[in-house]
């Protein structure tokens, strides 16, 4: 059996994602699974199901493409998650589809349903991205925040160590950023490939700017219209980018238009009454997503534990700059000239480079980014190193591991029974 690109392309594979990070309103995870399952349909033969939570178990698609909802509640605080911890229920549903391949896109519990699957049915490759710098922006800044540096530090520790553990049991791993490749690496993770994501060049770009979508927000033709998509929460530091905004000259006269939805938003309702920011809710039509970036003028994010940040590249795509921190994938994705990026958490240092990015002409420093999107980035890039690459990688350390195996039975009998 081959394990090359060739074979990843022509033969009618069963290809499985399974993850918890998956919301009917968003995600970057429920974006990389949109624009992938659209590419298996188009471009291959392939078969593609995917294992989410849901309200209810049910079986939804027709055709090649099928969505499994395992029903579970919703994560506290975060309504348009749910918390899968049903894992016998996703190994019953592995076991009876028997896909050639699991793509595995949490840190917790589910990957080791997919390892357990692996188990009894070794004829499966497993693959795991390592989409979420968990180890800081789960583990390490919850216990800071609740218990103190010290114990953040130990639980960091512990987590990194966990990190190592999960992922050196997989046929095969990607990151979707050198520092976070590195990282694994260091911890003892072996071949770990980078994933880049991408960006759908027809959809977003500065051709669908419409003056008329800023003039319903009552945008001046020389006010700047700050913008950020995403969840509005804790994590993605939200708070930092209202505060940075507060802080504005008053004379810039600038708008802030957050579009997500997030534990925060009433919160910034409450604190934004009477100053120009502007809280739609979730955006689930990428078209008007795509007009509403191209209206604005600056991106903003203070989010530290990016581990890509596909709104950033559609937002470069749009030709804005963006205003960012110097943590996590931001400084991949915002090369020198493309945008200004400072300390985290410190709203006075990102309003400081808001105003200097609008100073300097923020379409001419948004021109230089988009430029450098429409060279590195696309959703087409994305699924022929997934499909060419990496999965032909995972199938080849599957043979080996069959190989292995086989050759260890051997061996079990004494020399005269063979």
């Amino acid at each position: 059996m081959s394990s090359g690109g060739e074979y990843m392309r022509d033969d009618g594979l069963l290809l499985c994602d399974l993850t918890q990070s998956w919301s009917e309103t968003g995600g970057g995870v429920g974006t990389y699974l949109r624009q992938k399952r659209a590419f298996i349909e188009e471009n291959t033969a392939h078969q593609h199901l995917l294992i989410v939570p849901g309200k209810e178990d049910r079986i939804r698609g027709t055709g090649r493409c099928k969505t499994v909802e395992i029903a579970s509640p919703p994560v506290p605080g975060s309504p348009n998650y749910r918390l899968l911890l049903r894992n016998r229920a996703v190994q019953r549903i592995l076991g009876q589809l028997k896909p050639d391949i699991v793509e595995s896109l949490d840190p917790y519990n589910l990957p080791w349903a997919a390892l357990a699957h692996r188990k009894k049915y070794p004829q499966s490759a497993v693959v795991a991205g390592y989409r979420t710098d968990f180890p800081d922006a789960h583990i390490g800044s919850f216990t800071d925040r609740w218990f103190g540096r010290w114990l953040g530090r130990g639980t960091r520790r512990l987590s990194h160590r966990y990190a190592a553990a999960l992922y050196s049991r997989f046929d095969g791993v990607y990151a979707l950023n050198s520092n976070a490749k590195d990282r694994l690496e260091e911890m003892g993770t072996q071949s770990v490939h980078i994933l880049p994501l991408g960006v759908d060049h027809r959809k977003f770009g500065p051709a669908k700017r419409d003056p008329a979508f800023r003039y319903s927000l009552g945008v001046g033709p020389c006010e700047p219209l700050l913008v950020y998509v995403g969840r509005l929460d804790r994590e993605k530091r939200v708070m930092t980018v209202f505060e940075a905004f507060r802080r504005l000259p008053a004379e810039m006269r600038a708008h802030l238009l957050l579009i997500g939805e997030g534990k925060c938003r009433d919160r910034l309702i409450a604190r934004a009454d009477g100053m120009r920011v502007h809280l739609p809710g979730y955006e689930r039509d990428r078209g008007r997503l795509a007009v509403a970036l191209a209206s604005s003028d600056i991106y903003v994010s203070a989010m530290p534990y990016e581990t890509f940040g596909i709104s950033v590249i559609e937002a470069q795509a749009a030709g804005l700059p963006i205003v960012g921190v110097a943590s996590g994938a931001m400084p991949e994705r915002v090369a020198v000239n493309t945008g200004m990026l400072g300390p985290v958490d410190d709203p006075q240092a990102m309003a400081d480079n808001i105003a200097q990015v609008w100073r300097d002409g923020a379409t001419a420093i948004g021109e230089r980014g988009r430029r450098l999107v429409t060279n590195r980035f696309s959703w087409q890039q994305t699924f022929d190193t997934l499909l060419d690459v990496i999965y032909p990688h995972a199938f080849s350390c599957r043979d080996a591991r069959l190989s292995s195996s086989a050759e260890s039975r051997l061996t079990t009998f004494p020399a005269e029974s063979i």
